[in-house]
């Protein structure tokens, strides 16, 4: 069970209200992890720059890509409700989590979100090499912060035992971590 309940819309002040109007207008719903964010509309809004960062990736990686680098930060994490959201992702693209080949670039941005929740004082200097013959510096600015944000959506959902979304119940059926 949550330690932060969701909001309630009906007894909520105006500007929850309006915060939840606007995300609700942006992205056309609203998820549990949102609803307990929303009694801080400043943490919800900074937590959302999520959007934005993923807009500015975009010309250097595809969905495919960023899914399978939020994916594997999740599962890192061992974070249930991104894990869930980003293999709801996959699989409604046709994809297997599980047997997902990656492609190069790929693989690098899965072992560059592993290592970045391991450790981030030790980010393989060859992941770091990959990265930089890859992708401009403004690009890798926004994919540290991207998976900043990232890292910090998994510890809010852990920490405050966000309770899962129901429409990611199919996707995490028969999902176990793996052992550690």
């Amino acid at each position: 069970m949550s330690h932060i309940t969701p909001i309630d819309y009906e007894t909520a002040s105006d500007a929850v209200r309006a915060e939840h109007d606007r995300e609700v207008q942006l992205r056309g719903r609203m998820t549990n992890m949102k609803r307990t964010l929303l009694h801080s509309p400043v943490a919800h809004r900074i937590y959302a720059e999520w959007f934005p960062l993923r807009e500015e990736l975009r010309p250097a990686l595809d969905d495919r890509a960023v899914w399978l680098l939020c994916h594997a930060i999740a599962l890192e994490c061992r974070s249930i409700i991104p894990v869930g959201f980003f293999r709801r992702a996959l699989i409604n693209a046709g994809l297997a989590p599980e047997t997902i080949v990656p492609s190069e670039d790929e693989a690098l941005l899965v072992d560059f979100g592993k290592a970045i929740v391991r450790d981030s004082n030790a980010i393989p200097e060859e992941v770091w090499t990959q990265l930089k013959a890859r992708y401009d510096e403004p690009t890798l600015a926004n994919l540290v912060a991207f998976a900043g944000i990232m890292i910090a959506t998994a510890i809010y959902n852990n920490a405050v035992k966000v309770d899962i979304d129901p429409e990611l119940g199919p996707y995490l059926e028969g999902f176990e971590f793996p052992a550690k």
